[in-house]
């Protein structure tokens, strides 16, 4: 009794006696909206990924893919603090350098020898004989033992014994550059700190019958390069690494803990071998994981020595690492299309309904952006130079070639918002803003006259400088948005007007742009499995019936929801000809009523002593 999905057998050529159940998927398919609050921020940072466009859904997920926010031009924390502050909650975030960004690294050397050296007694020493030790001269007297004097004692086991507990307690500078052990009558000596350093050390004695192993110490040798460490990333972030190294939980092993600002240690415990295999499994470790619990490194990658020294156990700091975000410019916020995606272009099927190239007011871009937006389905929103007026801005507007709906230009009237991490109020771009606000609305919804929160003021407010209708009309007539208080709702910062850069009337509107994006994409994803099913001339072909109840079903819940005010769609055999059907074809035409943004609201009154005022009454009659 076989059990298939429906299509998976021939139905007219069933031969063994048997049942047969076929799963039918159901007639009428739903379609999910695809997602209108995923805001793109292209920009510099001090950490993560380089042309890739990270998930961040907080400033605290930013804080630990891309570090803190920065007081510079370009900063993508920047601007994706200030989209937040507008509700934004869902980020593709793209880190862009200028090609000089480092990686931190930690050169980590195996253990140096010490060297050492020896003084041999053969009698007790005479008072006023010396043992001289890297410069400081050490005493034998009789009694009364000051400063750097040692007493003598009844024999020489005695006096060696008073002798190795004065060094080892000694303060002296010199001194504590050795140290000390005994064995039956000799003074074993070693310098504190391995390497070659050591064999400058000095020692010589005048007591009689002593005799030193030489006039310096010897054997130091200096440690070798072990592992080389370096940041995952390139990025400032990467200074504020550190590695230390340290015995390991069980006998004969070694530990490293990796540690950075805003991330859980990694520890890497209980790395087994002896020699250069130590180094090459502490760098395996550090690379690949050394447990289940303990996967490969998210902060740093390492690379093995040829030193067969034991480690050292001790902290090293990382350095050397840079942001690469001295010399940004237009272009390489644009990046480009070809090959290895970078810049905005990485923003390809990203997800992102409305996107920014941070701080990016070079007018030349003004026209890439337009035509990726077109392409992806984005509104992509821009700003002019700081401290523009409208005159100006109109000009340019109208040189740069971007008379389209996937593009909003917002004057250049920059933000005064205050810096949360820098501790200051600074001048930014008013991008993040609308673009926050925009990525939290409806697609349905204007950015007109809604508020926008964490504006101090603007370079205009700040003047006390209101804009005029002359220069909000020639704002408006180039198809220029600008941020400003009062708005036609109050005293409080929003956007003037809600328009993108489109000259036509019925397409210049935000929700013109999200709204057409949104239904075209969510078509785009969700219709797809019709290709490939069959489709007869039948007036009652159910293909083109499913089809078309899918489409109705998605529609039909956005007029429910209030979204649109109305819609048809026509798939039969009116617009799908019998010719049309036979080469491969299925048409269907649908037609989508938006709801209008109240933009002028005109009230008439008529007032005076001599106005007439009829009333109607509204009261039922008994």
């Amino acid at each position: 009794m076989p059990v298939s999905q429906q299509g998976a057998i021939n139905t007219t050529a069933l031969i063994v006696p048997d049942l047969y159940v076929q799963i039918v998927p159901p007639s009428v398919s739903l379609l999910n909206g695809v997602p209108t609050n995923v805001l793109g921020i292209v920009g510099t940072a001090q950490w993560g990924p380089v042309n890739s466009a990270s998930p961040v859904g907080s400033t605290a997920d930013y804080a630990r893919i891309h570090g803190s926010l920065q007081n510079r031009k370009y900063d993508m924390g920047t601007a994706l603090a200030a989209a937040v502050q507008q509700g934004a909650a869902s980020m593709r975030c793209v880190r862009v350098t200028d090609g000089t960004d480092t990686a931190a690294t930690a050169a980590i050397q195996s253990a140096g020898i010490a060297a050492t050296g020896s003084v041999a007694f053969t009698a007790n020493p005479a008072a006023a004989t010396t043992l001289t030790l890297a410069g400081t001269v050490v005493t034998f007297v009789a009694s009364g033992a000051v400063g750097n004097q040692v007493n003598i004692g009844a024999s020489l086991s005695a006096t060696l014994a008073t002798l190795l507990a004065f060094l080892q307690a000694s303060l002296d500078v010199n001194i504590d550059k050795f140290t000390f052990a005994l064995n039956a009558n000799t003074l074993n000596l070693a310098a504190l700190l391995p390497g070659v350093a050591g064999n400058t050390l000095t020692v010589a004695t005048n007591v009689a019958g002593a005799t030193a192993s030489g006039a310096t110490l010897a054997g130091g040798v200096a440690g070798t390069p072990a592992l080389t460490l370096s940041g995952k990333y390139t990025g400032s972030l990467g200074n504020s690494l550190q590695a230390t190294i340290a015995a390991g939980s069980q006998t004969g092993t070694t530990k490293v803990t990796l540690a950075l600002s805003g991330f859980a240690p990694e520890v890497f415990d209980n790395i087994p071998g002896a020699g250069n295999a130590l180094w090459v499994n502490m760098a395996a470790a550090i690379n690949n994981g050394n447990s289940v619990a303990r996967p490969a490194s998210v902060l740093v990658s390492a690379v093995a020595g040829a030193a067969v020294g034991v480690p050292a156990y001790a902290s090293s700091n990382f350095a050397g690492g840079t942001d690469g975000a001295n010399n940004i410019t237009g272009a390489l916020l644009l990046g480009s299309d070809l090959g290895s995606r970078t810049g905005m272009y990485s923003l390809r099927s990203s997800g992102a309904a409305v996107a920014m190239l941070t701080d990016c007011d070079d007018i030349s871009t003004f026209a890439a952006q337009a035509a990726f937006g077109l392409s992806e389905g984005i509104y992509m929103v821009g700003v002019t130079p700081q401290g523009d007026n409208p005159a100006a801005a109109a000009a340019a507007k109208a040189a740069a070639n971007i008379d389209s709906y996937a593009f909003k230009l917002l004057l250049g009237d920059w933000v005064y918002w205050s810096d949360p991490v820098n501790a200051i109020t600074r001048v930014i771009s008013p991008q993040a803003f609308v673009a926050g606000l925009l990525a939290n609305l409806s697609p349905e919804q204007s950015g007109l006259n809604k508020a926008l929160y964490g504006i101090v003021a603007t370079q205009r407010s700040l003047q006390n400088r209101a804009y005029s209708s002359a220069e909000l009309q020639v704002l408006g007539q180039a198809g220029i948005d600008v941020i400003a208080n009062p708005v036609p709702g109050g005293a409080y910062f929003g956007t003037r007007f809600g328009h993108n850069t489109s000259s036509n009337p019925v397409t210049n509107g935000d929700n013109y742009t999200r709204m057409t994006n949104y239904i075209a994409y969510t078509l785009n994803t969700g219709m797809g499995k019709y290709v490939g099913r069959l489709q007869s001339s039948r007036a009652d072909d159910p293909t083109r019936l499913q089809a078309k109840a899918t489409v109705d079903a998605f529609l039909a819940n956005m007029r429910q929801q209030g979204q649109v005010a109305d819609f048809s769609t026509i798939c039969d055999l009116s617009n799908n000809l019998a010719p049309r059907i036979a080469t491969g074809y299925m048409q269907m035409d649908a037609k989508v009523q938006y709801l209008s943004v109240v933009e002028k609201f005109l009230i008439n009154m008529e007032g005076g002593q001599s106005v007439q005022v009829a009333r109607t009454s509204t009261v039922a009659a008994n």
